[in-house]
């Protein structure tokens, strides 16, 4: 069976071959000094120059800070320094996050375009890797939606099909990677928002452990729901920038093996077999009709033919959610819309389904969201005792083949977050629950279009998650 869209892993290749190198083997020919980091950030550079006017990936592109960068680093290979993990790979970050000197608008007219004083911690831990930060992608605003349109630019569009969404919150940096703007890119998921672009787009997307790396100021995240993840082409290259993500020692320029231990040692050596339940249910079913369209339920048919051929024992997850889920979900998922600092008048410049959504943020008491987090810590306990029957739980990853742009601009805010819950009725629940999934490509409709699976591990099973993505991309 075809698996995801994949390239080449030369590491011999020149830098006109960039183009068809896997995110790790193109970390092996900048360590090795095959090709030099200038040459790969002048590449894709080139590449967003050329794509991101259809594709509205990038909402802002530093390209002369980025080869600066890359000159420096050049020098520091040529003196034969101690190099990050990353060492000249070109990236770039949502711009929901803050990056030195550069504006960070959270998707949103209503917030002043002021460069941020300094990195937020995930861009600190991947610069001190030796990434390379091309720019900013795009978002929705304040990373609350499931597509990446908003007030402030172009929506982000998917290469697949242009007329449609690459999902969201991290649809542009999913649609970087998947027209090979960007090698790899770092993205967070609060509800599903690195595993449904990467979902939409063809793309394998890891949304790690509660706690695994760093996002942000966790208390601001009222339900501990937000943890940042990889975007990648294949099992092996998420896994090279989860390793980053997490802190991975350095290694030396001259070699660069994968780490015992590592995750990228784990997607690489590709072993183990496991019990993994298959259940369609959703935890929105109590308030809303979730379907399967036709090419979702392929997708989840091919899934289960794959890991079967690759020798796991598949069978029926018997699951049952509880039915207080939605209402829950959606009042904490929101409470973090009351705080947010807007300058006199400004509200006015928010989509209406922001607006709405604050407004009502603002109205509730303490009571209230205490309740809800209470409700979702049992969803949590119920649910991975549940799931503790096996090693893994596999679910569609979407319900829909990607939307169309503007789909979901209803004018009705209710109906606009009932239409993203239909579309990916299977991602918030991992997020309460702080467990590790990833979601990889397992059919291709006649469109062109990719659908795709996802896996549910146990706590702290990002490595087996991995492990078998990388199987997947060999049946």
């Amino acid at each position: 069976m075809s698996i995801g869209p994949t390239t080449g892993n030369s590491a011999n290749s020149s830098a006109g071959e960039l183009g068809g190198m896997t995110a790790v083997a193109l970390r092996d020919a900048l360590a090795a000094g095959e090709i030099s980091a200038r040459e790969a950030a002048e590449y894709y550079l080139g590449r967003v120059a050329e794509l991101n006017p259809e594709l509205g990936s990038f909402v802002e592109v530093t390209a002369e800070p980025a080869l600066r960068e890359a000159a420096r680093a050049d020098v520091e290979h040529a003196r034969g320094r101690n190099l990050g993990l990353l060492h000249g790979m070109p990236l770039a970050h949502k711009d929901l996050t803050d990056v030195a000197g550069v504006p960070t608008t959270m998707g949103s007219a209503a917030v002043p375009r002021e460069p941020a004083a300094q990195d937020g911690p995930l861009p600190a831990i991947l610069r001190r890797a030796g990434a390379i930060s091309l720019g900013k992608t795009q978002v929705p605003e304040f990373g609350l939606s499931s597509y990446s349109e908003n007030l402030i630019g172009q929506p982000a569009r998917n290469p697949l099909d242009p007329s449609l969404s690459p999902g969201g919150s991290s649809g542009g940096s999913a649609a970087a990677v998947a027209a090979g703007m960007l090698p790899f890119a770092p993205g967070t998921d609060g509800g599903g928002s690195v595993r449904i672009p990467a979902a939409a787009t063809g793309l394998t997307g890891l949304k790690p452990n509660r706690g695994r790396v760093p996002s942000g100021g966790g208390q601001r995240d009222l339900g501990q729901f937000v943890v940042a993840g990889p975007l990648a082409r294949t099992a092996a290259d998420a896994a090279l920038l989860l390793d980053a993500m997490t802190g991975e020692p350095n290694f030396h320029a001259t070699s660069a093996p994968a780490v015992p231990g590592s995750f990228l040692a784990a997607a690489q050596r590709a072993e183990g077999r496991f019990r993994i339940g298959v259940s369609a249910r959703s935890p929105f079913e109590s308030r809303l009709e979730i379907r399967l369209d036709p090419d979702a339920r392929l997708a989840l048919e091919a899934g289960i033919v794959a890991l079967t051929n690759a020798g796991h024992d598949i069978s029926e997850a018997e699951v049952r959610y509880d039915e207080r889920y939605p209402d829950a979900f959606g009042l904490v998922w929101t409470a973090p819309l009351a705080n947010i600092p807007l300058p006199p008048g400004a509200e006015e410049l928010l989509t209406p389904l922001t607006a709405t959504m604050r407004r009502r943020a603002l109205q509730r008491s303490a009571a209230d969201l205490a309740a809800a987090v209470d409700i979702l810590r049992g969803f949590e306990e119920d649910t991975i005792s549940q799931y503790s029957q096996w090693d893994m739980v596999l679910t569609p990853a979407l319900g829909m083949t990607p939307r169309p742009i503007g789909w979901y601009w209803t004018g009705d805010a209710d109906e606009d977050y009932a239409l993203q819950c239909q579309y990916s009725p299977f991602t918030s629940m991992v997020n309460v629950c702080g467990l590790p999934a990833i979601t990889v490509p397992t059919y291709r409709n006649a469109d062109g279009l990719w659908m795709g699976i996802q896996l549910i591990g146990r706590p702290g099973a990002e490595a087996e998650l991995l492990s078998v993505a990388a199987q997947l991309e060999a049946h």
